[in-house]
């Protein structure tokens, strides 16, 4: 682990020109070639060239490391001076080094390679032009609106997404793996365990309402709440609300599911007798007796109760 370039929990800010930002990234201007004779190498001279190139492409590599941790340890970092192509490089570095996600405003046409370049890209209508804005995801008509983009809007969007993926995961693997148990019990005939229109409108109709108003209309907290307490927003940077952990239980969930809507009516039906003395277990019985409790089960999971248990997971 490398040591830290300052000691102590002083803010610091860094500021840097392009001609610096070049020597640090060992970008140097392209000469032109003069028309020369060029006479073939031998293999220790290719190997030799080779040693070199690859020493200098370490060398910039580390160069390229040491800049943005210092960078990361400072409080601000101010670029003066820079071209386009090194305002891209920077965000760059940061992708590439801090696996990051990355996020670059600007208002003018030099700002397009950087909003490009960035994760997401947030351009300021003004009187450079509508270059920047053209080219973002995002745009708006102050630098002050950036506050509420990030801690209100963003926040609710991760936190609707990472509702909707889980609870999406988890009523389709509750549909599915209904099949596999099913499997066993019919001979690997892959035959369906609930009506072919039940398939086709299970994700269609039965359980998309749910899911829908929860990616579009969710709010934990208000957004005065959300500007007041900035803090609210490290769930977003540390993945707290979907993850490989929350992915399994999700999948666990689904899978308990189908297990208690499989097997609890497979045998009830199994061997049961009517009044008139026939057997009413036949396959529609049983398709309809499950379908009907996997569409209760995972809409009723998607209301409030179900999703504390989700939470709490």
């Amino acid at each position: 682990m490398n040591e830290p370039f300052f000691q102590g929990s002083r803010d610091r800010a860094l500021i840097i020109t392009g001609s610096w930002l070049n020597e640090i990234l060992l970008e140097k201007k392209k000469k032109k070639k003069k028309l020369k004779l060029k006479f073939p190498r031998t293999a220790e001279e290719e190997k030799k060239q080779s040693e070199k190139r690859r020493r200098a492409e370490a060398y910039k590599e580390q160069q390229q490391k040491n800049f943005v941790d210092l960078a990361c340890e400072c409080r601000a970092v101010i670029c003066c001076r820079v071209t386009p192509k090194q305002k891209a490089m920077v965000v760059e570095l940061v992708k590439k080094y801090k696996k990051a996600i990355t996020l670059a405003i600007g208002d003018g046409a030099n700002d397009v390679n950087m909003i490009k370049t960035a994760h997401i890209g947030v351009g300021i209508s003004g009187q450079e032009g509508m270059q920047a804005v053209m080219s973002s995801d995002y745009s708006f008509g102050q630098f002050r609106y950036l506050q509420r983009l990030l801690l209100v809007h963003g926040r609710w969007s991760y936190i609707r997404m990472c509702k909707f993926l889980r609870y999406f995961f988890y009523k389709n693997f509750a549909f599915t793996l209904v099949h596999i148990w099913y499997s066993f019990f019919n001979g690997f005939s892959a035959q369906t365990a609930y009506e072919d229109w039940f398939i086709t409108l299970y994700n269609v109709l039965y359980s998309s309402l749910p899911v829908l108003l929860v990616g579009l209309l969710d709010q934990d907290v208000s957004d005065k709440l959300s500007l007041r307490f900035p803090r609210l927003y490290i769930l977003g940077q540390k993945d707290l609300l979907f993850n490989y952990k929350k992915f399994f239980l999700s999948l666990l969930n689904g899978a308990i599911t189908s297990l208690i809507i499989f097997f609890i009516p497979y045998g009830a039906y199994l061997k049961t007798m009517g009044q008139d003395g026939e057997a009413p277990s036949d396959y529609q019985s049983f398709a309809v007796t499950a379908a009907s409790s996997l569409i209760f089960v995972v809409n009723f999971q998607a209301n409030w109760l179900g999703y504390i248990l989700l939470d709490f997971c």
